[in-house]
């Protein structure tokens, strides 16, 4: 089976002069699953993210998504790939408070190329599939309740079929049922799709098919495949 991430050799470091080195000699996710990935807050998940999705640079090694090797991409053409390639869940969800629900759900898609666009009736489908109404759709984000705001940012990271989705710890301020109910959503809504999902909470692996701690996956030196 294909992978949807293949790391080797990764050394990431802020400055000759910081602290923190990100060392990964070797990772890979297979197609489709579904992966949890934890570790301790300040350990290098939100950075690890931030390299798979092409936001953060000057790194060494091989950092391969969907088969493509990002080292071989110039930034704007990793905006590109990411816009056509990756959904991303924030922590904060990052909707823009002053436009509508509907205004942020679609707003990635102008960075889309032309062919990656869905068609729209694709986000008539994942809003019914969501529960987000019509009505729902025209309030502003700010209107929105913490839950009506989580099911938006999943139908943004949905709309357009990304073969990735990454979720970077968006429950982290959720009480317990809410947070099972949210993660429950995403997973059934993204089926077709490749998830890795950052937490420290490990109580929240249970959902998933794999669980990778951050630390190992430093240490080690031998392949980490999930299978």
């Amino acid at each position: 089976m294909p992978h949807s991430l293949s790391i080797k050799d990764l050394i990431f470091t802020w400055s000759k002069n910081s602290d923190f080195t990100l060392r990964i000699p070797s990772w890979q996710v297979e197609a489709g699953k579904k992966v949890f990935l934890y570790g301790r807050s300040g350990e290098g998940k939100s950075t690890l993210l931030n390299l798979i999705s092409g936001i953060q640079n000057n790194y060494s090694g091989s950092i391969q998504v969907l088969g493509q090797d990002l080292g071989k991409l110039e930034q704007r053409q990793k905006d590109v790939f990411r816009a056509n390639n990756i959904g991303i869940i924030f922590q904060q969800f990052n909707l823009l408070p002053y436009l509508s629900a509907y205004q942020n759900i679609v707003l990635a898609q102008r960075f889309r190329s032309a062919e990656h666009r869905p068609q729209p009736e694709t986000l008539v489908s994942i809003c019914d599939r969501l529960e987000l109404s019509s009505k729902l759709l025209q309030q502003k984000a700010l209107e929105l309740s913490v839950g009506q705001q989580q099911r938006v940012a999943v139908a943004r990271a949905l709309y357009g079929a990304p073969s990735l989705i990454i979720a970077d710890e968006p429950t982290s301020a959720l009480d317990t049922q809410t947070r099972d109910q949210f993660i429950r959503l995403l997973l059934d809504s993204a089926q077709s799709s490749t998830v890795i999902f950052v937490s420290h909470d490990r109580s929240l692996a249970s959902h998933f098919d794999s669980q990778q701690s951050l630390a190992e996956l430093q240490q080690q030196g031998k392949n980490a495949d999930v299978v």
